[in-house]
């Protein structure tokens, strides 16, 4: 308004003024607490809102708020969300959807061969790393369990004293176990998760829709997830200097669990994440047990075998080198796999959106007679 007052002569300013200002006692305003005049502060706040009113009619302008009117939408019970009624037009550069949103569109859930999805965390992580995947696929209308792994995320027994991946993998084992044979579900599992599926895959083929291994060892039968490791030399020297073993035991017997220095995460695991994802993860990971990592699968093609493989590589991946991801997909190709350019070991957290993405093509993938074995560039 200052603005607006100073466009005016002072000549005729103080003309203006002086007009709109018969009636009003210019010598109260301002000293309410005067007592030489004895007057209401109602009366005193009408006749400023007034004579301010009639300075800016003066001036040509009409309404001080006319330029821009938008009013809260209340929504109805069938209306839903609320929204704006504002009178501008919206822009076709104004998003409508998020971009999973627009990803998800036109899914027909009743179509897929399975709606429920069931991830399986890593090594030393927890079903809280899947927070954005899951978020994602429920808004989808995907059905998600993500699975707690025996002494992780809210799983308090000890690590050190777990001997075999069937302990390890009991949590998952559980709840196949409660599965019904008429709904399949899709098994997701990341890093030493890829190796807790196949054990799953192997106990329960025909509850198993389809399972996707996220920079995951997808090992043949006889082998284990450290003999991954050796299908490639120099492949795990980061992973070395960001591990401490731990001896539960004592020094003079085997390491029993397997903790990360959280001076190396960023670099080992999330060296393509968000800084407050990396600091979710310092805070919340837990050492891993040792022992599953030597125990040898025992697969068959009648039940591992018969299970459709999907893999998704990782190309900025220090845990498991994209070159050693390739190695496993050579020596036992699954359907198909995807690639997610730019992921580091850790998709969920670099890559949530296009990890999301992926999920969502490969669970539209119809069902077929004869696997089909290709690459897809991502």
């Amino acid at each position: 308004m200052g603005s607006m007052l100073s466009c005016v002569s002072d000549k005729e300013g103080k003309r203006k003024i002086s007009r709109a200002s018969k009636g009003v006692d210019w010598g109260s305003i301002g000293s309410w607490g005067n007592p030489r005049k004895e007057v209401s502060e109602g009366s005193i706040g009408h006749e400023q809102v007034m004579t301010a009113a009639l300075l800016l009619r003066q001036n040509g302008v009409g309404s001080p708020f006319a330029r821009s009117v938008s009013t809260k939408h209340c929504p109805t019970p069938q209306e839903g969300l609320v929204r704006s009624s504002s009178t501008r037009a919206r822009s076709v550069f104004d998003p409508l959807l998020q971009p999973h949103q627009l990803v998800g569109q036109g899914l027909k859930i009743e179509e897929l061969e399975s709606d429920v999805i069931v991830l399986v965390h890593g090594g030393g992580f927890g079903a809280w790393c899947w927070y954005k995947t899951m978020a994602y696929l429920k808004e989808c209308g995907f059905r998600v369990v993500a699975v707690d792994l025996n002494g992780s995320g809210s799983h308090y027994f000890d690590p050190n004293c777990i001997k075999s991946l069937s302990q390890y993998t009991k949590p998952l084992i559980n709840y196949l176990e409660k599965v019904k044979y008429e709904e399949k579900v899709i098994l997701v599992g990341h890093d030493l998760g890829g190796t807790c599926i196949s054990f799953a895959m192997e106990l329960f083929p025909a509850k198993i829709a389809k399972a996707v291994f996220i920079a995951a060892p997808m090992l043949q039968s006889g082998q284990s997830t450290l003999d991954m490791f050796s299908l490639e030399e120099g492949a795990d020297d980061l992973m070395r200097q960001g591990q401490e073993f731990i001896y539960g035991n004592g020094h003079n017997k085997p390491p029993t669990a397997i903790d990360f220095k959280r001076s190396s995460l960023k670099d080992l695991m999330f060296n393509q994440s968000p800084n407050k994802d990396v600091v979710l993860a310092s805070v919340s990971m837990k050492a891993m047990p040792f022992m599953p990592l030597l125990e040898k699968l025992s697969l068959s093609s009648r039940g591992y075998g018969s299970v459709r493989r999907f893999y998704i590589e990782t190309t900025e991946d220090n845990v498991i080198p994209l070159s050693l991801q390739r190695a496993m997909c050579r020596v036992d190709p699954p359907e198909k796999v995807f690639r997610l350019k730019g992921a580091d070991h850790s998709p969920f957290f670099s890559k949530p959106q296009a990890l999301h993405k992926l999920l969502l093509e490969i669970s539209k993938i119809p069902k077929k007679n004869t696997c089909l074995r290709s690459i897809s560039q991502r």
